[in-house]
């Protein structure tokens, strides 16, 4: 089961088809048999493992130091950009993180955000739009700042943190490599974030066997999310995203129908 949860989260986490949600709904079929406590933090701490697979697939990218003052410039430059696009949802976060954990984590609100999701991401690429930014070191301050807001919506369970920023970098006239980019590089402190203040909560108080559980769902979703990230760097050379939109529809419709005709445990 821990197997199945992190192929699925390391898979999803970098789509923009909604990881959590994913696992939402696996869950529901693939319930961990370690308890609610353990399987509610499992499925925020497999954040972490994906989160590295982006810092060693972009690592070159990433690392400043040892380079030419303009490169190392341009990098450090980047990096306070994706502090202050982090900022809105380390702030909304804390404040709201309760009351999403205990009123939004079901299958309605995921099958309802992944229906919109879809949505907004088909008419997005429909438009003709001509980006304004092509290189994600050309985004601003003002940018970032708003493509962190729109990481907020990604709360919502089913929304999709790539899918939020993906959608707002591109609709704030950055191309779809330039948000890929930037929502990828935003994903490192939002999942550091987001992990160690579950860790915080928990106390780490896991059994041996937990902590097993945990370790090898890690190298699963590290090793998954890597490829992961490899492909969507190579599809969107020669794609865009209406596929994972029409997909995003298509799972919110066979939710809702489950959900209606059949109904998920508690």
């Amino acid at each position: 089961k821990v197997i199945i949860l992190s192929i699925v989260q390391g898979i999803t986490e970098f789509l923009p088809i909604s990881s959590t949600g994913h696992l939402i709904l696996v869950e529901q079929f693939t319930r961990l048999s370690e308890g609610p406590r353990f399987s509610a933090a499992f499925m925020v701490l497999i954040h972490f493992p994906t989160m590295l697979a982006v810092v060693v697939y972009f690592w070159p990218r990433l690392w400043p130091f040892g380079k030419p003052r303009d490169v190392r410039n341009a990098q450090i430059l980047l990096w306070t950009k994706i502090v202050v696009a982090f900022l809105p949802a380390a702030v909304f976060g804390l404040l709201l993180h309760k009351f999403i954990q205990e009123h939004l984590f079901n299958p309605l609100v995921v099958a309802t955000a992944l229906f919109l999701g879809g949505v907004i991401l088909v008419w997005l690429e429909r438009r003709k739009r001509t980006p304004v930014v092509d290189w994600v070191n050309d985004i601003g301050y003002g940018r970032a700042l708003a493509v962190g807001f729109f990481q907020c919506l990604a709360m919502i369970p089913g929304t999709s943190r790539s899918a939020s920023t993906i959608i707002g970098g591109m609709a704030l006239g950055a191309s779809r490599a330039a948000a890929v980019e930037f929502s990828f590089f935003l994903a490192i402190p939002t999942m550091l974030g987001a992990t160690t203040l579950e860790m915080i909560k928990t106390g780490a108080t896991f059994t041996p066997i937990q902590w097993a559980l945990l370790a090898l769902g890690s190298v699963v979703s590290f090793a998954v999310a890597y490829v992961s990230v490899a492909f969507l760097m190579n599809y969107i050379r020669r794609h865009d995203f209406r596929a994972f939109g029409y997909y995003r529809i298509a799972l919110a419709l066979t939710v809702l129908a489950y959900f209606w005709f059949v109904g998920f445990g508690e």
